[in-house]
């Protein structure tokens, strides 16, 4: 009977179940990786992150299952199963791979490292017309205007006792830029890389939701009636475009230099971005680049991504007051971003004689093309024939290239 029992605990031993009745916070991570689901499978928010990342967070707290991120210390230090500490850094990646597990290699070689994040910009940039920017080039300011949610917020959360580089990691969700976001925290404040990611992408998801939100209480109705077509009829601009195709080749070229120039750390965002741009308005003979940085490199990036990600999130590193901080925090810049560039729009009103409509200075965020379509559902439904949508490209394309930028000047400054 007695070695019944020694069987039967050593097969208990063996599961999952004595470390989660012994640590019921296991339960709560299963919950947020089950809501992650829902939102990705059922409401279709964000699937192609969301369900990597949520199925990231399930593998992540398994107990036994060897698949959390272990984070290193200031110092580079990592815990091995033994007890003993190791220099992350003067492992090579097959200890990593066997001390560690397979979750902690990829996010050593391909997170860490910052290798992802710019790979994605890649594939971003050769998903993106710039097209309506170019078109309408002096919208593009509100794409910057937009950007103030991200140092407003630096400045709260360190007078909230956040330090500066986890301030700057805070702040910038209010880009509305996953892999910008993901970028930032990896240089300043890799600790909280999940729940900052977890926020940034949840709160893209929730464009729908937060845009409106922010314009009800921002904008007056006689606002959202500006017609931008019939602006353009009352006041034609003077300057033509005589070659876009020439312009469009230019353009990613010019953009990287000027960035390269003035902000070197924003070089590893921009410059794929525009590099991917660039193999795109070619043309053919770069199609075959084009397809594989807009298809298979993309998508085999994105899972990594949203895998590792997920990784990091285990109950230990999650369930704690920063993470709260987090996510308020992250709302937070998210709305100022927003109601940043619809006051831009009004102060710009006040002087010009072309208005422009304020949902254009909603759309300064870099998520592409989602906001745009939002502002113009907003448009639309104060006016059926004010369709605002290419000008409202102008601004979110050019958030796109604002956040990078201002994620390349926190980095030089702070890291």
């Amino acid at each position: 009977m007695e070695q019944l029992m020694e069987i039967l605990n050593k097969l208990y031993q063996m599961t999952a179940f004595s470390n989660i009745i012994a640590d019921p916070s296991f339960l709560i991570m299963y919950a947020l990786a089950f809501v992650l689901l829902y939102l990705g499978i059922v409401k279709k928010y964000e699937p192609l992150l969301l369900i990597p990342i949520a199925f990231g967070v399930l593998l992540a707290n398994f107990p036994g299952g060897e698949m959390g991120v272990i984070q290193a210390d200031s110092e580079g230090y990592v815990t091995l199963a033994n007890g003993t500490k190791k220099v992350i850094w003067d492992m090579p990646l097959h200890d990593i791979a066997h001390e560690l597990g397979l979750m902690n290699f990829l996010y050593y070689m391909l997170i860490k490292t910052g290798f992802l994040p710019p790979v994605i910009f890649m594939g971003v940039g050769a998903l993106t017309d710039f097209g309506p920017m170019l078109r309408n080039l002096r919208l593009s300011i509100f794409g910057a205007a937009a950007q103030m949610g991200i140092f407003t917020v630096l400045l709260v959360a360190i007078l909230m006792g956040f330090t500066p580089k986890e301030a700057a990691s805070l702040g910038i969700i209010g880009g509305a830029d996953g892999p910008t976001a993901i970028f930032t925290t990896i240089k300043l404040a890799p600790h909280l890389l999940g729940p900052i990611a977890i926020a940034a992408y949840s709160y893209m998801a929730l464009v729908p939701v937060i845009i409106p939100l922010v314009v009800r209480f921002t904008c007056t109705k006689k606002e959202l009636k500006i017609n931008m077509k019939e602006q353009e009829k009352l006041h034609p601009s003077n300057t033509e475009i005589k070659n876009l195709r020439v312009l469009k080749i230019i353009f990613p070229i010019a953009v990287t230099t000027v960035v390269a120039l003035f902000v070197p750390t924003a070089v590893p965002l921009v410059g794929m971005l525009m590099f991917g741009n660039l193999i795109k308005e070619i043309g053919s003979d770069t199609s075959r680049l084009f397809d594989a940085a807009s298809n298979s490199i993309m998508n085999a990036a994105t899972i990594f991504l949203g895998l590792c990600v997920g990784g990091t999130m285990t109950a230990e590193a999650f369930l704690n007051l920063t993470t709260i901080g987090i996510v308020i925090g992250g709302f937070l810049a998210f709305a100022l971003s927003i109601a940043s560039g619809v006051f831009m729009v009004k102060l710009f009103n006040l002087f010009s004689k072309k208005k422009i409509n304020p949902l254009i200075g909603a759309t300064g965020l870099s998520a592409v093309p989602m906001a745009s379509r939002v502002c113009n559902e907003i448009a639309t439904k104060y006016d059926p024939k004010n369709h605002v949508l290419n000008y409202c490209m102008a601004s979110n394309i050019s958030g796109v290239i604002g956040s990078a930028v201002a994620a390349g000047v926190l980095i030089s400054f702070l890291g």
